[in-house]
């Protein structure tokens, strides 16, 4: 007889932290697929981006989930959390690593400021096919932030890249679910990245001591967005899957600007 094969390994990390529901959700949704590790920050770092420590050291504690399964908190961000899995605190390498489920979408060319996103980036940059996942929790109502669909959406994708064909190297999948109530059906479109997503404002004002302070925010963006974007996607309920690729390199024009290299090199 043959022997069985391996079991696959998923590793699951998000930004919102390792109390945050949504991992819990994503962590029980996947461990019918396999082995599940769960490396998670220990406090919310959402819009981190890609940052990561090196200049001091991180800290890994094992801790009981939300739901009463076992994972390990760190002290570092979302890519931190990744790095670490990887570079020795797994026993083995992943064969899937799941970023999620982050609350709130992660659309258009707010993707570079995600944390959701970033730790999925680390991912396929160490090799390893790698998926961000994003849940509507401002569009659902408050009484129905279930997670469930979504992570139920989300098993059946990994089920299909751990079975299926593999992503090519370089390449991460955006996931975004809409909230939709019970009973309606999640419908999937394969999408490109749109534009702004939030609008940007700044609010000042003064501290009890009276010094002046100033907070960043932004509310999410109405305006339609064209077909075949995850805006536009998401806006129409529809699940946006987009294929996100690590090397931003516009080859289109390379050619032209090497035109400008005679010249820059005369004046430099």
């Amino acid at each position: 007889m043959s022997p069985e094969p391996a079991a696959k390994t998923i590793l699951v990390t998000n930004d919102d932290g390792i109390a945050a529901p949504g991992l819990v959700a994503l962590r029980a949704a996947l461990a019918p697929l396999g082995r599940v590790e769960v490396f998670a920050p220990d406090r919310n770092w959402s819009a981190a981006s890609r940052t990561r420590t090196f200049h001091k050291p991180l800290r890994v504690d094992r801790v009981p989930l939300l739901d009463g399964s076992i994972g390990y908190a760190t002290s570092g961000t979302p890519s931190d959390c990744v790095s670490l899995a990887l570079l020795g605190l797994l026993d083995k390498k992943p064969d899937l690593i799941v970023s999620g489920i982050n609350s709130g979408l992660n659309l258009g060319r707010d993707v570079s400021y995600s944390g959701t996103v970033a730790a999925a980036m680390e991912g396929v940059r160490m090799g390893v096919a790698s998926v961000a996942v994003s849940y509507d929790t401002v569009r659902a109502p408050s009484d129905d932030l279930d997670y469930g669909r979504a992570a139920e959406f989300v098993k059946r994708l990994a089920a299909y890249l751990l079975e299926g064909e593999p992503l090519p190297p370089g390449i991460l999948l955006n996931v975004n679910v809409p909230y939709a109530p019970a009973g309606r059906a999640l419908r999937v479109k394969m999408t490109r990245l749109g534009g702004e997503a939030y609008s940007n404002y700044l609010v000042t004002g003064k501290d009890p001591h009276g010094r002046e302070y100033y907070w960043v925010t932004g509310d999410p963006l109405t305006v339609g967005e064209e077909d075949g974007t995850d805006l536009g996607a998401t806006a129409a309920g529809y699940v946006s899957i987009t294929p996100i690729h690590l090397d931003m390199t516009e080859y289109s024009l390379l050619e032209k600007l090497k035109l400008w290299e005679e010249r820059l090199d005369r004046e430099s």
